[in-house]
């Protein structure tokens, strides 16, 4: 994974990482879509969707997103991949299948030569050839900082939309990749990265998020999201509705990346993961020092979150092993409580 040139030292932030804190994006996208006066969008920006759903029929919809960031690791085809990996994900957290992909591409033209802007291109033509997706264009500008992602557009039955804020009283809560991305980068950009450690980072990076495709057609799993710049607790707060639900995470039971514990101990984390504390720590309740860190990790190309009725926890998990999907239990929604989320 070595370039001579090392491209996260040409932007500020790193991946997912580099999103407007949660707080601040809030304020700037102001009012939210009346579904009402556009005839066909069953989902648009009222919940903090992952994606947007238009009906095409009474049957079939079309799942749109678009998702790009700046380098989170130094190798070109590398970041072309996570970056491909990432933007597929919304897709199949909505429960649905990507089909074809538009590139956006911003290169400082006069600071990293081309040839890296096609290896970037390279890794992300890999990734949609092993998910089937059609790279078909795109677009690309001159910029100050390099940035990469993609136009995405999916498929998906109507009855196999899963939205994220649908979450039910009972619900086991359940993840599906181990966090600890965003520490991991920060790490390399401050050159403390013990061997092996980044490339457990990219391998789950570069993982494809494709079970979402198959919890969409469980009617027993209830909301489904993906974790990436806001990190779990962010993304799990947007799934309960205030006043309405709670949620508790067992943190001993929360999956993370291997040998986190020295960069954890020297405080080594992403600006990311205090703006996101920032914006959205009322009503978030036990929350130690090493919990801040990990759980409000901005992560990049995360996995999903699930939520399954009570009742079928046994035939979800039993449906997950006989599919070859790992998930982990890591809480349960409850009703209303005088917190938001509680850490166990």
């Amino acid at each position: 994974m070595n370039e001579e040139v090392a491209l996260t030292a040409y932007s500020k932030g790193s991946g997912c990482g580099c999103k407007i804190e949660p707080a601040v994006l809030k304020a700037m996208i102001g009012p939210s879509v009346n579904r009402g006066n556009v005839p066909g969008l069953l989902i648009g920006n009222e919940f903090s969707d992952d994606a947007a759903v238009f009906a095409f029929d009474d049957t079939h919809a079309l799942i749109a997103t678009v998702d790009f960031f700046t380098p989170i690791v130094d190798d070109a085809f590398d970041f072309g991949r996570i970056a491909a990996t990432n933007a597929l994900s919304d897709v199949y957290a909505m429960g649905g299948t990507p089909f074809m992909a538009l590139a956006v591409l911003g290169w400082p033209v006069d600071k990293l030569p081309h040839e890296l802007a096609a290896r970037v291109m390279a890794g992300a033509e890999e990734v949609c050839k092993q998910a089937g997706v059609a790279l078909a264009g795109g677009h690309s500008i001159d910029s100050a900082e390099p940035f990469f992602g993609l136009s995405v557009n999916g498929k998906v039955n109507r009855a196999n939309i899963k939205a994220n804020h649908t979450v039910q009283e009972g619900d086991a809560i359940y993840i599906t990749k181990a966090l600890g991305t965003g520490i991991i980068s920060a790490a390399a950009k401050k050159k403390i990265l013990q061997p092996g450690d980044l490339e457990l980072a990219v391998q789950s990076m570069t993982t494809l998020n494709t079970a979402g495709t198959f919890f969409g057609t469980l009617p027993y799993v209830t909301a489904m999201t993906d974790i990436t710049g806001f990190g779990l607790l962010g993304h799990l707060g947007e799934m309960i509705d205030p006043g309405k639900f709670s949620a508790t995470i067992e943190y001993k039971t929360v999956p993370f990346i291997t040998n986190l514990k020295p960069y954890t101990d020297v405080f080594c984390m992403p600006d990311g993961t205090t703006k996101n504390w920032k914006s959205y720590h009322q009503g978030i309740v036990g929350v130690d020092g090493v919990q801040l860190i990990t759980l409000c990790d901005p992560q990049t190309s995360g996995g999903l979150v699930v939520t399954v009725t009570s009742t079928q926890v046994a035939e979800f998990e039993k449906a997950c092993k006989q599919e070859q999907i790992r998930v982990t239990a890591v809480g349960r929604i409850e009703k209303s409580a005088d917190y938001r989320i509680r850490i166990s």
